[in-house]
């Protein structure tokens, strides 16, 4: 493993996929906003939650190029397709289990099946392959993950 290029290919993957996220919003292809939903985790306060959404995608980001990068170790090589691959495997576990399972369970401010009418939430949950969000929401995430790991597997050298 290299750590350069786990820390390069780790910043480029999660600021294309980042932003390929953040434009489909923009333009009205999909109602999720990620960084709100990963910042109201830990912030009720709707605009820091944006910025520190922000800062944890990146630090995930980060984190996810180097167990790609360990991944790639294991297999003994890496290439832009296999990283998509991974990419394409990491989106299918955040869009099932991830936020339709666990999120709800573990984010304070994330209505669920059990959340009382008279609670106060700040966001719906975004519900099996985040239909919730829009249909478009599931195949935004696969590309920009699929992009993500791409990028990630062309950079990381082992």
């Amino acid at each position: 493993m290299n750590i350069g290029s786990d820390l390069a290919g780790g910043f480029i993957g999660t600021l294309v996929l980042t932003t390929m996220l953040r434009g489909a919003s923009e333009l009205g292809w999909t109602r999720m906003d990620l960084a709100f939903m990963l910042g109201t985790a830990v912030t009720d306060h709707r605009r820091k939650a944006k910025a520190v959404g922000y800062v944890m995608h990146f630090v995930l980001g980060l984190g996810f190029a180097f167990v790609y990068a360990l991944c790639f170790a294991a297999i003994g090589r890496s290439s832009w397709w296999l990283g998509a691959i991974f990419g394409v495997l990491h989106a299918l576990f955040v869009s099932t289990v991830l936020v339709n399972v666990m999120l709800p369970v573990v984010h304070p401010r994330m209505a669920t099946p059990d959340t009382a009418a008279d609670e106060i939430t700040l966001i719906e949950p975004p519900g099996f392959l985040m239909l919730n969000y829009g249909r478009n929401t599931f195949l935004i995430t696969l590309t920009a993950h699929a992009a993500y790991g791409a990028i990630v597997g062309a950079v990381v050298k082992i």
